[in-house]
Order: structure tokens, then sequence, then C-alpha cells
């Protein structure tokens, strides 16, 4: 027996129920990638109102590197939570704030002092890192490149890319913001090799500064080592490397974007790391805290301390309880083997996303690094044509055959995979087979021939 365990249709009628008291009481805007409506979990496992169990390859969309309700992350959070629940960093000091500090001074790249600042979500530590970089620069650009995420709010949904899907209807935007070509190796345009476009895009990015922005007008240069929700495309190394040498060049300060990319899903603890590179600011959240909300802006103290006092900080930024659970997380992530088992899974998924991408001819491709993996779905291999309805039906019938995954991609037209680092490699291959077969269904309905 496997691990998935289907009791009803999916959704079930409680999870229906749910779904029709969301649909009155929540705000329309808020997506749902699926319709699943979840009781409890652990591990890599979702039980739903029904009794029904998935597999979790979406895991909070890289958020639960530790798994669901790790036991560890529950026994911290509940001690915490008997001692004190929270007084803000404003107001007292408390020693959970200030060890996670101190072991994300010590665990991210760079060999310089470092300082951190804590606070809720992914977006604010990268708004915290663009306040930062401006008032330790005393300039107003920053540069963000095309297909970026970076988060929802005013500044950062400025820096974001993804137009249709994310910043439809929000704007004015943010001033000061210049957006720049990625190179994404799968899109080589056509007559360049892939060092050919990955040389143009250099020049892009040198050209910026003559043709957009004098250097001597930027703040900071921000990227995703791997970009996520572009479709897990991986920075080329020597375009990083190009980033770092241009702003060590002009005083810019280089924030790497690890929110969704950081604590082991590549197989590192942070992405830049396979780049040899160290940014100035490196921001994260998501798998920082095991489920709960929290985030964090590390790196070069001169930076950190570069606002005047009280010109930094909220409310909760660096709960106790949060604290907690990313103290308990971090010392899951940083035990012996928990990165090599990251390599592991991401090699198996590797080894059954290329098996897909020989075997039918809507995987377009399938890239990734660690076990940050994801296949992109295309009409035809030749022009590339996005497959995003086709993306769409993949997701259904995984779910509905007890398998948690979503979409990505600039085109909405990614699975992406994303399953918690320490799920077992049964219940690994029980979803990369449901996921195939979801596939397979998916070709079967554009060419029956090629579905076999």
């Amino acid at each position: 027996m496997g691990a998935i365990r289907l009791q009803t249709e999916i959704p079930g009628p409680k999870s229906r129920e749910v779904l029709a008291r969301r649909a009155g009481a929540v705000a329309g805007g808020l997506g749902k990638a699926t319709e699943v409506v979840v009781e409890r979990a652990e591990g890599a496992l979702v039980h739903d109102v029904d009794g029904n169990t998935f597999i979790d390859f979406a895991g909070g969309i890289g958020m639960l590197a530790v798994g669901h309700s790790p036991r560890g992350v529950v026994a911290a959070l509940a001690a915490q939570a008997e001692k004190l629940i929270h007084v803000c960093a404003l107001v007292a000091t408390y020693e959970p704030y200030v060890r996670l500090c101190e072991v994300l001074n010590e665990i991210t790249p760079g060999a310089f002092p470092k300082k951190t600042l804590l606070a809720n979500s992914g977006a604010e530590s990268v708004e915290n890192a663009v306040k930062l970089a401006r008032r330790y620069t005393g300039r107003p650009a920053v540069i963000s490149f095309e297909g970026a995420y970076h988060g929802r709010t005013l500044l950062t949904l400025s820096l974001t890319s993804k137009y249709g899907l994310f910043k439809k209807g929000f704007g004015p935007f943010a001033p000061e913001i210049y957006r720049l070509p990625v190179p994404n190796l799968y899109r080589t345009p056509d007559g360049m090799s892939e060092e050919q476009y990955v040389d143009w895009s250099v020049r892009q990015l040198e050209n910026a500064f003559v043709a957009q922005v004098d250097p001597s007008a930027v703040a900071a240069i921000i990227i995703e080592p791997v970009q996520g929700e572009a479709g897990f495309i991986p920075v080329p190394h020597r375009f990083l490397r190009r980033i770092r040498e241009l702003c060590d060049q002009h005083g810019i300060v280089m924030i790497a974007d690890e929110v969704q990319s950081g604590f082991g899903r590549t197989g590192k603890l942070f992405a830049i790391e396979h780049s040899g590179i160290a940014p100035d600011l490196l921001t994260t959240a998501k798998s920082l805290g095991a489920g709960m909300p929290i985030s964090a802006v590390t790196g070069r103290a001169d930076i950190m301390d570069s606002a005047h006092l009280g010109g930094i900080g909220g409310t909760y930024g660096g709960s106790p309880v949060a604290c907690a659970a990313a103290l308990a997380a971090l010392q899951m992530i940083r035990r012996p083997g928990f990165l090599e088992r990251a390599e592991r899974i991401g090699e198996i998924m590797r080894d059954a996303l290329e098996g897909w991408k020989a075997r039918w001819p809507l995987v377009g491709d399938a890239r990734g690094l660690g076990a940050m993996r994801l296949v992109e779905l295309v009409r035809d291999r030749q022009t590339k044509e996005p497959a995003p309805e086709e993306t769409l039906a993949v997701i259904k019938h995984a779910v509905a055959r007890g398998l948690i995954v979503i979409r990505a991609g600039l085109y909405s037209n990614c699975v992406r995979l994303l399953p918690p680092l320490i799920i077992g490699d049964e219940p690994l291959h029980e979803g990369l087979e449901v996921l195939g077969a979801a596939i397979g269904h998916a070709q079967e309905g554009v060419d029956p021939q090629k579905a076999r």
C-alpha cells in the first residue's frame, strides 16, 4: 500500500462545504491552486477533512523544507509559548531573537562581519534590504530582472515581473525600478548558442548603465539565484559573477533573494553558493520558519547598521514563537546528511523528469537545482509555444489522484516540485508516478499517438 489514501472524490462533500464558506467569506482575489481542504498534516503527507491522504509536492511553495509539523519544531513552539508569546523587539530584548540573528550571521555566505534584521514575510525582508541599500548608498535606483518575483507590497510588487497575474490593476508602482533581461537558457534565441546568449545578456546588463540609469544612481541590484515564479530558472553563474563585479566596481549593493531557494532546497544552504560568490545582503523567509511567519535580511554589518535609530523594525518582526520555530528548523537543516538528502531527492526527481521529457513531447524542458525541480510544458518543441491549459489539466489530474502540486512559470505552463526535504524514497516515487501519469494523460489529449 502506498501513502496516498482516497476515500472520496476530490473535493469531497465536507471539503465542498468549506470551499463554499470560503467563497462567501474570503476576498475573491486570494487564489487557490487546489481544492484540497486540510485537516492536519505531518512530514510529507496531508490529510483533508474528508479522510483523504495526499502526498505534498508543493511544500507550502517551498516553505516546508523540514516537513509538516516536525516534532522538534512543535516542541519548540510549545515551550516558547509557555514562556513568552510576544513583547515586540522594539520594546524589549529576548534570547530567541538574538540567537537566531547569530545563527543566520554564521551560516550565510560571506567572510565579513554580518548583522541580521528579522521581519514577517519574504516581501518584508526584500523591502528592508532595499531600504537599507538606499540608506547606505544614498542612491534611489534599484535594478531587478525579467521573470523576478519579490513580493506583493507596493515596492516589492514594483520589483516583481509577471504583470497579468500579480500586478494588473494595482498601479501606479514605485519609481526608480529598472528591469533587465536575464538569460533563460531554455529559451535561448534562435541562432545563438547558450554561451552567446549569456554574453548578450551580460552586454545588456552593462549597457543599461548607459542607456537606462547611471551606476552612480543605483543603490542595489536584486536577483534570485534560481528564479522561482519564473519557472525555476537557474541564473548562469557567469551572469551572477558579472553582477558581483559591477556592484564592486560601482559601489552598488548586491541583494540575493533566497526566499524560495534557501535553506537546503538546492543542495546547498543557499543557492548563491553554487556560483562561488557572496552577496552583500541576503533575504530569507519560507523554510526559515518551518511554516511560521518569519523572514530575515542578513548581510554586511556596515550596510545593516546604516539606518538611523528607529528607522527599521515592526511590531511582529521576529516574534519569540517564530524565532523558536526557526531555530529548531535550522537545527534540523544543519544536521549532517540533510543537504546530502536534498541532493538525493533532486537526483531522483531529475531522473524522473528527464524520463518524461524523453517520452512525451509535451514536456519541453526539465530543469532546476537540487530538490527545486520543474517541467515546462509546450505545445510545440520547435516554437516552444507555452501550454498553460494543458498544465492546469495536469495539476487537476494529479490532485484528483492524491498528489498536491502547483504551477509556476512566466507563462503559467510549468509544474513545480518542492516536496519537503524529509520525504522518503517510497512516497517520493509514488508521487512522481502520479505526476507522470497526469502528464501522460494530458499528452493523450494533445496527441494520442505520442502518449504511448
